[in-house]
């Protein structure tokens, strides 16, 4: 069945799945917005973190969280190890590698990924990649031991200026909790607050199932780090 008329106007059909695809669409990226700070507490959403510091208000923050029946030092072990050229970001591997980011999770703990200090890069997309071809990466602001992550993007270097943060929060029962902070000066061109809050939602979604891959890792038995390829006998 054709989807115009002949006069070329499109079918009140049309129209209609159109409107209702657009109206699905804004209610899903909406719906996700009011989770923007899932599964952190209101005390967590509310407390101020190390890295907030960089960003000036007006700003826009979320707030993600999770439990871990894992020491601080094992949780660190995996969070240090992120990075698309180190241990891979533990989020959905098979959606990255889908669109060329060549994302591999690490299962093991590695002694040589287990370092990282002011002004390293992160890196989150490879150089050579279509879109951006000269990658994407973060610069290591502030790395705590077992306590915090920093991640800094700023002009001019980046279009943004904002950090993503990871926090190791003990808790009395010997677990802790672990939260992922992005927090974004608000931009004063339109496009990129529009920008901002389109990519929202893939940030919330993989962030979210990143610490949930940390959360998995960390809770397994411990193991003994494993040396590189390279430095194995």
């Amino acid at each position: 069945m054709s989807r115009r008329r002949p006069d070329g106007r499109i079918t009140p059909a049309l129209q209609g799945a159109l409107v209702a695809a657009v109206g699905t669409g804004f209610l899903g990226t909406r719906l996700l917005h009011l989770r923007r700070n899932w599964g952190a507490t209101a005390d967590e959403v509310r407390s101020t973190l190390p890295g907030d510091d960089f960003v000036p208000e007006p700003a826009e923050q979320t707030t993600l969280a999770v439990s871990v029946d894992a020491p601080a030092e094992r949780i660190w072990a995996w969070l240090v190890q992120i990075g698309q050229d180190r241990g891979g970001m533990y989020s959905y591997d098979v959606l990255e590698n889908l669109v060329g980011l060549d994302i591999h999770s690490a299962q093991e703990i590695r002694d040589e990924w287990q370092h990282l200090a002011v002004g390293d890069h992160v890196v989150v997309v490879p150089e050579g990649f279509g879109p951006m071809p000269d990658g994407y990466s973060f610069t290591v602001a502030l790395a705590d031991p077992g306590h915090a992550l920093v991640l800094r993007q700023s002009p001019p270097e980046h279009p943004w200026n904002g950090v993503w943060s990871f926090h190791v929060a003990p808790r009395r029962d010997g677990g802790c909790r672990l939260l992922s902070r992005m927090r974004t000066e608000v931009q004063p061109q339109w496009g990129r607050r529009i920008a901002t809050r389109v990519l929202e939602p893939v940030t919330l979604v993989m962030t979210r199932r990143m610490l949930q891959g940390i959360k998995e890792r960390a809770e397994r038995p411990a193991a003994a780090p494993t040396a590189s390829r390279e430095m194995a006998p």
